[in-house]
């Protein structure tokens, strides 16, 4: 693998291990409402400027008068369905455990793309959901597995939810390829106003700290802006997109250090083990069979 996108790929892991803690702290401070709508506003400032650096604008106009439907349902998907469900998780859930129930819409995706894309159910498919899942019930029970003595079942239920919402969301991109920066910049773009009508609803513009105000510009730049943009500079520089994309599972054990050393929170055996599970059945359902010899 060239080197470049190999290290665009190791500053995306860095960006993305150190979300968790940025999420928990600022909603120590803020609602996921608001947080979400900090973030969303900083991520489509960046990505409008990409837009423009790249005189994609023009693109962008045509794109919403072709398919203004599509791209607000993208838009409802994620960032705005997405993000208010897992941030809702997180707020409910010790982050260590949010964070791993998350890894788990790579096999939604999986099992989306049977009905949705025309792929076939395979043993590998059943194989990797088996682990995946096991993975889930361990963190959520926190090791209490025999027992199925769910500790919250409300924040299980919005991480797992938020999987979903995320699935659908590349299901419909793949369905309708189209320019990467462009389709999130509209995204984002039209996500704001639907958060902002919900910010209004629930009288969430109000006078918030700065810690909040600085959290939520961290993670609408490090978790969504600049990190998608240098992700999807990475795969398109890459020869090896799937060697690329196995180097996020770095992301998780250096998330749970970050998590016990900035956010006090400990790490709990129960959720390293899911973790280990969930990320098996994911990888698991990565490999490729070999080619038969004739």
């Amino acid at each position: 693998m060239n080197r470049k996108p190999l290290f665009l790929a190791f500053a995306v892991v860095l960006m993305w291990s150190t979300v968790a803690t940025a999420f928990k702290l600022t909603l120590s401070l803020i609602s996921p409402l608001q947080m979400l709508w900090i973030a969303v506003t900083t991520s489509f400032v960046i990505l409008f400027i990409a837009t423009l650096l790249q005189k994609k604008q023009s693109l962008a106009r045509q794109y919403l008068r072709d398919s203004p439907g599509y791209f607000l349902l993208l838009a409802l998907l994620n960032p705005t369905l997405y993000y208010l469900i897992l941030f809702a998780a997180y707020d409910l859930l010790p982050a260590q455990q949010a964070q791993a129930l998350n890894y788990t819409w790579a096999v939604v995706l999986s099992i989306m793309a049977v009905p949705f894309l025309g792929q076939q159910f395979t043993l590998k498919n059943l194989v990797s959901i088996v682990l995946a899942y096991s993975g889930v019930v361990v963190i959520a029970t926190q090791g209490q597995f025999l027992a199925l003595d769910f500790k919250n079942p409300l924040g299980v239920i919005l991480g797992l939810s938020s999987s979903v919402f995320f699935a659908a969301y590349w299901i419909l991109n793949t369905r309708r390829p189209r320019d990467a920066v462009v389709s999130l910049m509209l995204c984002f773009g039209l996500s704001l106003p639907i958060l902002s009508v919900l910010m209004l609803w629930q009288n969430a513009f109000i006078l918030v700290p700065w810690q909040a105000v600085a959290g939520g510009i961290y993670i609408g730049t490090f978790e969504m802006g600049f990190a998608f943009l240098l992700w999807m500079q990475a795969m398109r520089m890459s020869d090896n997109t799937a060697q690329l994309s196995n180097l996020v599972y770095l992301s998780p054990p250096i998330s749970l250090l970050l998590l016990a050393t900035i956010a006090d929170e400990p790490v709990m055996l129960s959720t390293i083990a899911g973790l280990v599970l969930i990320i098996s059945g994911v990888l698991f359902q990565q490999i490729r069979q070999r080619p038969k010899l004739s």
